[in-house]
């Protein structure tokens, strides 16, 4: 008997490793945190990675989607679901040392 996983969220990303955007879900408590999300670019498809975690705690992230980059909180994050399971990354790792130095924001994705 096979357990179901749970969708893997921006907030649990492995630094570096590119996602595309399944959908969002804003908690409860703060219903609002979806359209915020969709207006700073978070849409299904979309392609996301975590380039890096503030210490200690690991909030905020910082998080490229498509050619942005944004500052979110972990709860933030948590909201956004991503396509696949633990294989459900895309390939190429997001090298933002890369991506600034040649201004070719997204390059690395597949």
């Amino acid at each position: 008997m096979s357990a179901v996983l749970p969708v893997p969220t921006l907030a649990q990303a492995v630094l570096g490793q590119a996602h595309r955007v399944k959908s969002l879900q804003a908690p409860a408590h703060a219903p609002e945190w979806k359209q915020m999300l969709e207006e700073l670019g978070f849409v299904a498809g979309e392609h996301v990675a975590v380039l890096a975690r503030a210490m200690p705690g690991a909030d905020p992230l910082v998080v490229r989607i498509g050619q942005s980059t944004f500052a979110l909180r972990r709860a933030e994050a948590d909201c956004v679901l991503l396509e696949g399971g633990a294989s459900g990354g895309l390939t190429a790792p997001i090298d933002a040392a890369t991506d600034a130095a040649t201004g070719q924001a997204g390059a690395a994705h597949a």
